[in-house]
């Protein structure tokens, strides 16, 4: 005889066993949480402008610029790379402007084998960001298609800008990962590269640049690279100079604080305030918390 007890019981397995069906298992498995550290690797010797960065901006003040990448150090077993930094600036950057550390030998200040990242997401393909891929040989490289063929392809035909930041250099090492099958070309916005990471198309700073939106546990930070160059331009909605379209630029500042409302955790692409605002893990190093 089933009583309504036996009966609810038996409905409650046949649920459980339904859910575990149609999710391998997983039904009881969490987002990964993520560690994420900035390392600065490089430095101006002298400062700029804000107006300089920051279209329409009255300030009379002046900023120091860094380079930066960002470690995503997951208890998933992933090492995450957003963006590679450089190996050799170009031309009008002499190497004696810089403060420079290559940014294999910042991994090993913490302890992380440069051989040992699994992924390197390229924000967009300008020198200072994508120039060091071939120092991680063993990553898996993700950018945005369009960004690629633009950047293999048509910025290198007559009429195009000659001084839009590429490094010649650099399509080749990434054709090479292309080859190798350690590069995969992103199709749109908003796609997942791997649980709790997901990337979204950008400020028109290149062809089709795009951002990081990082879910670690209830915490969202979002690691905008270039589409923001400092937190002055995301508090005051100023467009960078350096844009395909400003108004594409302003709407997405406004998106990234629409997604994260804690504008110290929507992270810059080359603001020195990022290594005060955040815990000192060692020198050119901070923790973001």
């Amino acid at each position: 005889m089933i009583t309504p007890e036996n009966f609810r019981l038996r409905f409650r397995l046949f649920v459980l066993v339904l859910l575990l069906s149609i999710t391998g298992g997983n039904v009881f498995s969490q987002s990964p949480n993520y560690q994420i550290y900035a390392l600065k690797f490089a430095s101006l010797n002298f400062k700029v402008p804000i107006a300089a960065m920051a279209v329409g901006s009255a300030s009379k003040d002046s900023t120091g610029v860094c380079y930066m990448i960002y470690l995503l150090k997951g208890d998933n077993g992933k090492l995450i790379l957003v963006d590679a930094g450089f190996t050799e600036p170009i031309k009008p950057y002499p190497s004696q402007a810089f403060t420079y550390i290559r940014p294999d030998s910042m991994l090993m200040k913490i302890n992380i084998n440069p051989r040992d990242i699994t992924d390197v997401i390229i924000t967009h393909p300008h020198w200072d960001h994508i120039g060091g891929i071939d120092l991680f040989p063993n990553a898996m490289v993700w950018m945005q298609k369009e960004d690629f063929n633009y950047f293999v392809g048509a910025a290198w035909q007559k009429g195009e800008d000659p001084n839009n930041g590429f490094n010649p250099i650099d399509v080749n090492k990434i054709i090479e990962k292309n080859l190798t099958g350690k590069l995969n070309l992103v199709k749109g916005d908003s796609v997942e590269i791997t649980p709790g990471v997901r990337v979204f198309i950008g400020s028109k700073h290149t062809f089709e640049c795009q951002y990081v939106l990082v879910v670690s546990g209830a915490a969202k930070v979002i690691i905008a690279s270039d589409n923001s160059y400092l937190y002055y331009n995301l508090a005051n909605l100023l467009s960078i100079p350096i844009t395909l379209d400003q108004k594409a630029y302003l709407q997405n500042l406004k998106r990234m604080r629409g997604m994260v409302k804690n504008i110290d955790l929507i992270l810059p692409g080359h603001d020195p305030l990022v290594f005060s605002k955040f815990p000192k893990v060692t020198d050119g190093v901070v923790k973001i918390k």
